[in-house]
């Protein structure tokens, strides 16, 4: 399979600038109303020649109902802290076009330049503060695109993930918090991938990168996968699958990971210019994949030879329906999510955290970590509403309610993660621990922009 894509690779950067291109990528096909796209029609910006800047602001506030002393939101990619206004995202950069070289980069300031790369192990490896380095890109790659067929595009660099559906820039999701299905899959990647577009309503896409959402490569082997999209001419239908292979356990090079995302969307009415019901749509996502070897033994039932099951299985279903020419929208929707071993689990944060501690990666950061070894059970389920006013393409208002469970102790109770007092300069008493509780209900109102 690796050398398959390295041949796919080859084989695009051969092809000449001169061949003649059918058309533009997805071209005629309205992508507005997926949920995980960009819902403007255009971007102010279009005229520029060279550059098209882009410029994202991500603003929220959240009440949990456990009230947790020290305001720390636990398992979630989306949010940080509770009963604050907090600047969760501000993005600035754009594309660069000139003579079919192209690059893209956006910034990535806020509370997402935290919470996001402290998921990543893989800059313990080695020397160099790979997850600082990178902390501040969201986005930021370089490559060349070939006029043949509906275009090919060569990138390398930092680059969004589309695993789990829905996307890193909140604006573009019909919710905001999302399902496990999707925060519990990777947000960015980084490597090589190429965009092959033999008909406007074909993507394919191999990718060659580091690994699962990691800077670095916790092993020799580089992770390999791709993407496949289809949507129909009428942009009532898209299809998807994405598929990844590699070896993400830091010292464990025999353990494979292989991982499996597919959504189905469809427009089921499109009445663009009602002051009723608008639109509806829905989006219906299914993961599965497994680890195998180095002590775990996949999907295949657990033994004492190989060890204990080690695997992925979750499924997330949203309805979403417009009202007011667009103006107006309300979602409705959820998931749940089985991993044993938790290898794709969000590990909570403060003293429940298994995080490697930076000043002694021999330690972990918790002093009562949250465990993930091979065999420990996680069951999850989701469900949440919203209402977003739009009243144009660059600003949303979202107030959302979201139910979380877990079926062991996870989200953040009233005590909190990080002390008896809620302050990290608080001495722990030895029969303190994390308030960890298997529910949550949480209030979200955000202002979410784009330009």
């Amino acid at each position: 399979m690796k050398k398959q894509l390295l041949s796919l690779v080859f084989l695009a950067t051969i092809w000449t600038a001169s061949a003649q291109q059918n058309g533009e990528p997805f071209e005629g096909i309205d992508q507005t109303w997926q949920n995980g796209s960009d819902r403007r029609e255009s971007s102010v910006f279009k005229d520029m020649k060279y550059f098209t800047p882009s410029i994202l602001m991500d603003v929220n506030y959240t009440h949990s109902f456990n009230n947790p002393n020290d305001n720390t939101v636990v398992g979630s990619t989306a949010l940080a802290r509770n009963n604050e206004v907090q600047l969760s995202a501000l993005h600035v950069g754009g594309d660069f076009n000139y003579k079919n070289a192209r690059a893209r980069f956006m910034t990535q300031f806020g509370t997402r330049s935290i919470v996001v790369p402290r998921n990543d192990y893989s800059p313990y490896r080695g020397q160099y503060q790979l997850a600082n380095v990178y902390r501040y890109l969201s986005e930021a790659y370089a490559g060349y695109h070939f006029n043949k067929w509906n275009g090919i595009n060569v990138d390398a660099g930092l680059f969004m993930s589309y695993i789990g559906l829905n996307s890193y820039y909140q604006p573009e999701n019909w919710e905001y918090q999302a399902s496990f299905t999707s925060d519990n899959t990777p947000w960015f990647f980084s490597g090589v991938r190429v965009q092959i577009h033999p008909a406007k309503n074909w993507k394919i896409e191999p990718w060659i990168i580091n690994g699962w959402q990691s800077y670095g490569k916790f092993n020799r082997m580089p992770g390999i996968g791709g993407n496949i999209t289809y949507m129909s001419s009428d942009s009532k239908l898209k299809v998807l699958t994405n598929n990844y292979y590699g070896t993400d356990a830091g010292g464990l090079p025999q353990r494979k990971r292989f991982h499996s995302d597919n959504s189905l969307l469809l427009r089921y009415l499109n009445r663009p210019e009602s002051n009723g019901i608008s639109r509806m749509a829905f989006s219906l996502t299914g993961d599965f994949g497994s680890e195998k070897g180095g002590g775990v033994n996949g999907f295949a039932k657990g033994d004492s030879v190989n060890g204990p099951s080690q695997y992925f299985a979750s499924l997330m279903f949203y309805n979403r329906i417009w009202f007011a020419k667009n103006k107006v929208a309300w979602t409705i929707g959820g998931g749940v999510m089985k991993n044993p071993g938790r290898y794709l689990v969000l590990y909570p944060t403060g003293q429940a955290s298994p995080l490697p501690n930076p000043a002694n990666p021999t330690q972990t950061e918790g002093a009562y970590p949250f465990s993930a070894n091979p065999g420990d059970q996680f069951k999850g389920w989701d469900c949440s509403t919203n209402f977003d006013w739009m009243p144009n393409q660059s600003i949303t208002c979202r107030v959302e309610y979201v139910h979380r469970e877990s079926s062991v102790p996870y989200f953040a109770g009233k005590g909190g993660v990080t002390s008896p007092s809620g302050f990290q300069w608080t001495p722990l008493p030895a029969d303190w621990r994390p308030d960890l509780v298997k529910s949550e209900d949480r209030i979200i109102l955000a202002l979410l922009f784009r330009l």
